[in-house]
């Protein structure tokens, strides 16, 4: 949903050349979410789209989404504590190859979709991070690579990307949050519970099928 949202913000800032990274790393869900990558792919008209398999993170592990023996928690909308769902340093691993790709096809920017409610549980999603790693990608490309990092939401609730995604013309049908399941979304994990409170709060029904549907705007 939010790599989505940022694709077609990207598209609404100017970029006419998108080059789409999808990546598989041992996540339950891999399936879906390459589908949907490839949709979203086909809806904007990419310039290319990359799919690349990084079963290194899975092979590490100490993460639900990668470790079967380790269950995906339920929803705890208020909690501080790092969740099991974390993927050690999961962003500097995919933001690397996204810097390899950027710099071989002479992009300007990455767009990544991170937000405040995912740095409040990830530490590899706060805006320091993105400050530290827009070094590494001056410090680390050609002299005359210049490259953006850009994570325009990351001041952004899920229900302001929600209301962004919505007046963008954002195909959330062709979007996969879940951490449990391919279709139906389970609606009870972390991961659904944003962004079913994010539909909630708009007034708007998520047009992804879902297992269960609670009211997160209690």
């Amino acid at each position: 949903m939010d790599s989505a949202t940022a694709a077609y913000e990207a598209v609404d800032r100017g970029y006419e050349a998108l080059y789409l990274l999808h990546t598989s790393y041992g996540q339950a869900t891999e399936e879906t979410e390459r589908a949907c990558a490839q949709a979203l792919a086909d809806h904007v008209d990419a310039a290319d789209f990359l799919h690349v398999e990084t079963g290194h993170l899975a092979q590490i592990g100490a993460s639900s989404l990668t470790d079967e023996e380790m269950a995906v928690d339920d929803a705890d909308l208020d909690s501080d504590e790092i969740p099991t769902s974390y993927v050690p340093f999961r962003n500097a691993n995919l933001l690397s190859m996204a810097v390899s790709y950027a710099e071989a096809n002479d992009c300007s920017a990455i767009f990544i979709g991170a937000h405040s409610e995912d740095f409040s549980g990830y530490p590899d999603c706060r805006p320091q991070f993105f400050d530290a790693f827009q070094q590494v990608i001056d410090a680390g490309t050609k002299p005359e690579t210049e490259i953006e990092l850009v994570a325009p939401f990351v001041e952004w609730s899920k229900t302001d990307i929600a209301e962004r995604g919505l007046e963008l013309g954002v195909p959330y049908e062709d979007t996969w949050s879940c951490y449990r399941e391919s279709p139906p979304a389970c609606g009870t994990c972390d991961a659904c519970a944003f962004r079913l409170q994010a539909f909630q709060n708009l007034g708007e029904r998520d047009p992804v099928e879902y297992a269960e549907r609670p009211d997160y705007t209690e």
